[in-house]
């Protein structure tokens, strides 16, 4: 790196800590653009994140242990070398975390969030670069590590002693406490992406116990709820989830389409099994394609037509973890089915056989004794009143409604 580069970083780093400005030191602390994909460099191949000497110090105190790594970081990612670039910004993060330990206040609360935000994208980057290499799917290294460092950031801004004040500027005298839920946003999306939900407690259950998730910024509380929302997903906690995705929704700025599309991909599935089916006009709105099979199945009964949508994004569906969750909305299908086989036949009593039939006009033949099980299930769930005759193959409804809005709709 230039001397000239190097002298306009350190110089930008002391100016914004001598006049402890937040968002400058922020600034100061953050790396240049990252790719957007790896790059060719081979990773760790050596010399890009070289080691720099450099001292300074601000009022007193010694920040060359954050000067140093971030210079590195700047060198790595000038070479294109991203193993080096995380070894850098792991330095540099770990540096930074001992400097808020040290501090007083929370002026070093936005410069913490940026750093948790780089080395959370430099780890996932670095990892993919390893992954593509070796031809190794499942190496996630740096992000579990860069989970402990995380953690650490957590464990810092909790555990400060200061009452929190929301809606207080950042100051000497502030509350570090308004860190966290960025923190624990970010920290979500890593177990997420590693699989560790059952971590995801870890953060919860602090948080939410202090009332910290309705004290961040707008931003925080809605990417906080959609997180919360996919883990009650994920617990079958679905009428929690509706919730937490409606109010991820309805808070979301009304110009991220792209972050609403996100949080339509797992509240759509959960309203579909609640019997809540989306209009066509919201779906066109925001490109949801995949689920326009789903939908027309589910509320004409055509069941060909909701397996062959299942079936053909499936993968899509399996990768955001809603394929089972959509699985189960097939008996609200069968029970709109056996609907319209109802106004057909026009009576309480159907005999199996025109159900039977009712599949082998949609292409889907199966015999008496799985159709009778099938019914036998929707009894159970109440969707359908009424009890089967095994002895005379019949269906015998309820006078009084027979297929119940009420616990279809919930």
């Amino acid at each position: 790196m230039p001397r000239s580069s190097i002298n306009a970083i350190k110089t930008k780093l002391s100016n914004a800590v001598s006049a402890k400005d937040p968002n400058a030191i922020a600034e100061a602390v953050d790396l240049p653009s990252l790719p957007n994909s790896v790059g060719s460099r081979p990773a760790g191949s050596g010399g890009a994140g070289s080691q720099h000497g450099e001292l300074i110090k601000i009022d007193g105190v010694d920040w060359s242990n954050v000067l140093n790594p971030l210079l590195g970081a700047h060198s790595a990612i000038q070479s294109g070398d991203l193993a080096q670039t995380y070894e850098a910004q792991s330095s540099l993060h770990s540096a930074l975390n001992h400097a808020l330990g040290s501090s007083k206040g929370n002026w070093l609360i936005p410069a913490l969030h940026v750093v948790c935000r780089n080395t959370h994208r430099v780890a996932a980057l670095a990892d993919e670069h390893v992954n593509r290499s070796t031809g190794n799917r499942n190496d996630h290294a740096r992000l579990q590590n860069a989970v402990t460092l995380l953690q650490a950031s957590y464990s810092k801004t909790l555990n400060d002693r200061v009452e929190l004040r929301p809606n207080d500027p950042f100051s000497e005298e502030g509350s570090k406490k308004v860190g966290v839920l960025y923190i624990v946003n970010q920290l979500f999306s890593m177990y997420f992406r590693l699989n560790t939900l059952r971590l995801c407690k870890n953060l919860t259950r602090p948080v939410e116990s202090r009332g910290i998730h309705e004290s961040g910024t707008k931003g925080e509380m809605v990417t906080y709820r959609y997180y919360v929302g996919r883990l009650n997903m994920f617990e079958d906690q679905y009428d929690l989830a509706e919730q937490n995705f409606d109010y991820a929704l309805r808070h979301c700025h009304h110009s991220a389409v792209a972050n609403k599309k996100r949080i339509l991909n797992y509240l759509v599935p959960v309203k579909l099994l609640r019997g809540r089916l989306p209009t066509s006009k919201l779906l066109a709105k925001y490109s949801l394609n995949e689920f326009v099979p789903l939908m027309n199945g589910m509320r004409t009964g055509n069941l060909m037509e909701f397996s062959d949508g299942l079936m053909k994004n499936q993968d899509l569906f399996i990768r955001r973890g809603t394929y089972l969750l959509l699985e189960k909305c097939k008996m609200i299908c069968y029970r709109n089915l056996f609907k319209r086989v109802f106004k057909i036949v026009g009576k309480e009593q159907i005999k199996l056989d025109y159900i039977a039939k009712s599949f082998k006009w949609l292409g889907m033949p199966i015999d008496q004794d799985e159709t009778e099980c099938i019914l036998a299930n929707l009894i159970f769930k109440q969707y359908i009143r009424g009890y089967l005759s095994h002895e005379k193959r019949v269906l015998v409804l309820s006078k009084k409604d027979p297929f119940p809005t009420s616990k279809v709709i919930k």
